[in-house]
């Protein structure tokens, strides 16, 4: 490992199930840590079901290597990351076992990242394979767990804090998405999912609660057209802001080096 190497942190983003908007989260997080001043990378750590090559508007783009390293390529706001969306064909699967994903993983974080000092890691769901070799091998810094308000997500939410508090690494805290629908026509606030879950179980779990962001059509659709509202102006970057603006602080406790 070069010194360098050394002083660029990892922080993962987690979920214990899919289907919350994790991988919405970690992008907008890294824009809104970008626009914070921070020098900020972005590895899309989903092997199987890769989407942040979409959300960042980077799917055209295909990596070189340069010394045997992954040069990254350039999305939103000019944040570099890595994704297998930009290696592999379009919907091509991938049929790989244990060892072939935590080889490409190891790949994506030990890339030619220059002067990024945080690498924000979106895992995939779960605690398999690719988060055991995210906590063993790659020592995150620490983790922001995604779910939504729904006691089942937040189940499993419970799963993937137990893993990191397993490894020893550090919470930074829970994020609530999909937290309240605002009806476009009358603007009516509705709950599909519950109301304050997540940040009900922060408490239960004495970790901090970072902050929510609303199930909002506005997100989907800027999401799909690779535009992330973080890189914008509005009430959802700042909603993204204020979780940024948490993470940052926390990253900035001595605690945390």
């Amino acid at each position: 490992m070069t010194a360098e190497r050394r002083a660029m942190r990892i922080l993962a983003v987690a979920s214990g199930k899919g289907g919350v908007g994790k991988s919405t989260l970690s992008a907008n997080l890294a824009i809104a840590l970008h626009r914070l001043g921070r020098k900020v990378g972005l590895v899309d750590a989903d092997i199987y079901g890769p989407s942040q090559a979409r959300l960042m508007g980077s799917e055209d783009q295909k990596p070189v290597a340069r010394d045997k390293k992954l040069i990254p390529v350039t999305g939103a706001m000019g944040v570099p990351m890595l994704s297998m969306a930009h290696l592999v064909e379009p919907g091509k699967a991938l049929a790989w076992r244990g060892p072939m994903v935590s080889g490409a993983l190891g790949q994506l974080i030990d890339a030619d990242w220059g002067d990024t000092d945080l690498l924000i890691v979106d895992l995939p769901p779960g605690t398999g394979d690719i988060q055991l070799s995210m906590v063993q091998k790659h020592k995150p810094a620490g983790a922001v767990i995604v779910s939504t308000p729904q006691d089942l997500a937040l189940i499993d939410a419970t799963r993937a804090v137990s893993l990191f508090a397993q490894a020893g690494v550090p919470m930074v805290g829970l994020v609530e998405n999909m937290a309240g629908y605002a009806c476009p026509h009358c603007g009516e606030i509705s709950d599909p999912f519950g109301q304050g879950g997540a940040e009900r179980e922060a408490a239960t779990l004495s970790m901090p609660f970072l902050g929510r962001v609303p199930l909002a059509i506005d997100i989907r659709r800027q999401s799909d057209a690779g535009d992330p509202p973080a890189a914008g102006e509005g009430p959802h970057a700042d909603d993204f802001r204020a979780i940024a603006e948490k993470v940052a602080a926390w990253l900035e406790q001595p605690a945390s080096a």
